[in-house]
């Protein structure tokens, strides 16, 4: 059996919701694309949302809101994918790339307190694979410098936070914006797209304008005026859209959101007893205050395997189980490759870097067959007698 990485899990409601879009003559951004920021909104607990085509305008955006511009540094990391840097690099700003904890993959707070300097403009932090980083500390950290944090949840949407008693989910958001991805290997998938969520009204019409070269009407309230009505373009700007195509293939995942966390738990945890004694990997454990929602199951290679990862990458490969090694490091990229272009915190990237070779991505996504899973245990099995010969 052929298990893929990541299968879109999507049926006879995205079919119906798209075809009525086509059918409605309306496919641009519209009625689709309100009704799913609603819905969105509603389902992460944000005041307002705002839909964008992609995740990485999303995050060049947010950093365009909270005022970066050339010559600024924002802290980051480098263990991401490369998007989150390279939106830092399309605002004309300098990546400060920090290390990352061992268990979150996300940004160390005390590296993010050693590497602020009065150059720092802005912090974006990154919940990295669904997994959220510790936004309180990093919050406390910000706070105290007066600085805005922007939220890379691209992989986070359905994941929480345990604060003051209450779940909450991330995109509330915690810090100044949150931006989330929809791409096919995402919880929710619109093909492409995503979305930006704040709690300042004034910033949502922001954001509104901008994604759209900032006309000052709407098209919505421009087509349906019974008067005529001339719009203006206020301020330098771009087409960042989404279409009422996408958006409604968005909406009937986020009606079914809970179930698909539940559904995405569940097979998480049977991959946890399945690696509970396994000699080569370990399963990731979560924090206490954080509920995943597991977008990736990332395995973790055990310190004393006697297989290194690209020989287990090749292991599971072979036998038809598609895997990734762990998330990637701009800074070790050749488009990263100019130093000059970015620095590093005083405290290095060794966990970034050991975490790049120390992983293995293994197949999880809601709508994976019990016989699909089966297939993935059972040549970890195989991959257990091999690690102990």
């Amino acid at each position: 059996m052929n298990v893929p990485l990541v299968r879109p899990d999507l049926g006879e409601a995205e079919i119906e919701a798209v075809t009525r879009v086509v059918r409605s003559g309306w496919v641009t951004q519209g009625p689709e694309v309100a009704a799913f920021e609603r819905e969105f909104a509603a389902a992460v607990g944000a005041a307002h949302a705002v839909a964008v085509s992609n995740c990485t305008v999303a995050l060049e955006l947010a950093l365009r809101l909270v005022g970066v511009a050339a010559g600024d540094e924002v802290v980051t990391v480098s263990h991401s994918f490369i998007a989150t840097a390279n939106a830092i690099v399309a605002a004309g700003a300098r990546p400060v790339f920090v290390d990352v904890e061992a268990d979150t993959l996300g940004m160390d707070p005390q590296a993010l307190e050693d590497a602020l300097t009065p150059q720092t403009k802005a912090i974006l932090c990154v919940h990295q694979l669904g997994i959220p980083c510790d936004i309180d500390a990093i919050l406390r950290v910000a706070r105290a410098r007066g600085l805005p944090v922007i939220e890379d949840a691209a992989c986070a949407v359905g994941s929480a936070v345990l604060r003051d008693g209450r779940w909450e989910r991330l995109g509330r958001p915690h810090g100044d914006l949150a931006c989330f991805s929809f791409h096919p290997r995402k919880v929710v998938t619109t093909g492409d797209g995503g979305m930006i969520t704040t709690s300042d009204a004034e910033v949502a019409d922001r954001l509104r304008r901008l994604r759209q070269h900032a006309m000052s009407v709407p098209d919505t309230v421009r087509h349906t005026s019974t008067r005529v009505v001339f719009e203006e373009y206020i301020e330098p700007a771009y087409n960042y859209r989404m279409t009422d195509l996408q958006a409604a293939l968005g909406r009937p995942q986020i009606a079914r959101l809970d179930a698909i966390v539940a559904e995405r738990t569940r097979l998480a945890e049977t991959y946890a007893a399945a690696l509970a004694e396994h000699p080569v990997l370990r399963a990731p454990q979560p924090r206490p205050n954080a509920r995943w929602n597991w977008q990736t199951y990332a395995a973790f290679l055990r310190d004393d395997a006697r297989l290194g990862q690209v020989e287990v990458l090749q292991f599971l490969l072979d036998r038809g189980i598609a895997c990734k090694r762990g998330v990637s490091n701009a800074h070790q990229e050749p488009a990263y490759a100019d130093r000059s272009r970015w620095r590093a915190g005083p405290g290095g990237l060794r966990v970034s870097e050991r975490l790049r070779d120390g992983v293995v991505m293994l197949p999880l996504y809601h709508g994976m067959t019990p016989a699909e899973q089966e297939a993935v245990i059972a040549a970890l099995r195989e991959l257990a007698e091999r690690g102990r010969s």
